[in-house]
């Protein structure tokens, strides 16, 4: 096996690779934004690598990826599965791999004590078909990873394919909870069906409007952008109704001031029926050993200001009527993903996160309405 240069050219969807102490660490927020965020959830989920791929040509028949992950968990509710990596092939998804090892991190919910215990990097292998290929590695959703060597059996070189850039940011949702492998996220699956390279900015239970993502999407290269608001901020209780429409318009400002014609999604909160007239806060409960999670706002709040999903969509709604002047803005209600007749049909397992079915479901809806013909989307794609 040839030792791989693990060079920039090869990864695609970070904006930042850090030096650790065991390896390359993807970032899913370029430094200067990470200095301005002082919350540990954020800092978790943007090291998580959503969307996270080395891309490469080659003629190997195998390959070698040497990673060191770190898995959270928390005590009292259980472990969520191992991380996998996606092998695609010309395009094609072709198998999966866990690996092992690692540093594991049990947080105490109720004392915020976490306790660490270290392990070794682990290694995924992948058999490749004769000839010479266009390989993609997806890196685990939920799983930090430093990236430590790339082996190949032969000589490995940057590859050409790709498409318009699409830029998404969402909540845990779009960063992909639940959803069965890294490919098997609604917007992985979005992109591959609209022929678009993914920079996935989903960040779980962190979708709350802050300006250093909006300035980071206003500095990055864009084709397409999307922005999808609400449940966070709901579930997080972090924001009232006074603050929320200037706050939206903001956010939109500072990407516009980088793209002021990039077509541009505002998309409201999928169906959420614990959220949909109950505030937040929300919480996690076990509930048949699988984690549950409730609402425990008070409707009669809402009055006062208190943020629902649909006080919410009807916000959002609004803020883009009074955009209107912007051609290029277009707004997208969620429940057009993800609503009533689909709960009825796919409920949310834990009462918040789609399932791998229902991401495919989104995903298909997406594409169809994003990049399908007459979308928002279809003139670039």
């Amino acid at each position: 096996m040839l030792a791989v240069d693990l060079s920039p050219d090869l990864v695609r969807g970070a904006l930042d690779l850090e030096p650790t102490a065991t390896g390359l660490r993807p970032h899913r927020l370029p430094a200067r934004a990470r200095a301005q965020n002082v919350e540990p959830q954020l800092a978790m989920a943007e090291s998580q690598p959503s969307g996270v791929r080395l891309v490469f040509r080659t003629e190997a028949s195998a390959v070698e990826l040497d990673t060191h992950r770190t898995v959270y968990s928390y005590r009292g509710l259980p472990p969520r599965a191992e991380g996998v990596y996606d092998l695609v092939v010309d395009g094609e998804v072709v198998t999966a791999a866990s690996t092992t090892g690692g540093t594991r991190v049990e947080t105490d919910l109720t004392t915020g004590e976490a306790v660490t215990t270290a392990g070794p990097a682990g290694t995924v292998r992948f058999a490749l078909p004769p000839g010479e290929h266009d390989v993609e590695i997806w890196l685990p959703t939920h799983e930090t990873t430093d990236l430590v060597a790339l082996r190949a059996d032969a000589s490995v070189h940057p590859s050409s394919v790709g498409g318009p850039r699409w830029i998404h940011h969402g909540s845990s949702i779009s960063h992909g909870s639940n959803a069965a492998s890294p490919t098997g996220t609604w917007p992985a699956l979005a992109a591959r069906a609209g022929g678009v390279e993914l920079v996935n900015l989903g960040f779980g239970g962190s979708a709350m409007i802050d300006p250093f993502v909006a300035r980071t999407i206003r500095d990055l290269p864009a084709d397409l952008i999307s922005v999808k608001l609400g449940i966070n901020l709901v579930n997080g209780d972090v924001m009232r109704r006074r603050v929320l429409a200037p706050a939206v318009h903001g956010f939109l400002d500072t990407i516009r001031d980088g793209h002021p014609t990039t077509p541009l999604l505002l998309v409201s909160p999928l169906l959420c029926p614990i959220h949909e007239d109950t505030p937040g806060p929300g919480g996690a409960v076990l509930e048949d050993g699988a984690t549950r999670f409730v609402a425990t706002g008070d409707p009669a709040d809402v009055p006062a200001g208190r943020l629902t999903l649909r006080v919410i969509r009807e916000v959002l709604a609004a803020v883009a009527a009074q955009r209107a002047d912007d051609p290029h803005l277009t707004y997208l209600d969620g429940r057009k993903l993800y609503g009533e007749a689909d709960e009825a049909e796919l409920p949310l397992p834990d009462a918040l996160h789609p399932d791998a079915a229902t991401h495919r479901l989104i995903g298909e809806r997406f594409a169809r309405l994003a990049f399908g013909p007459g979308g928002p989307f279809a003139a670039v794609t």
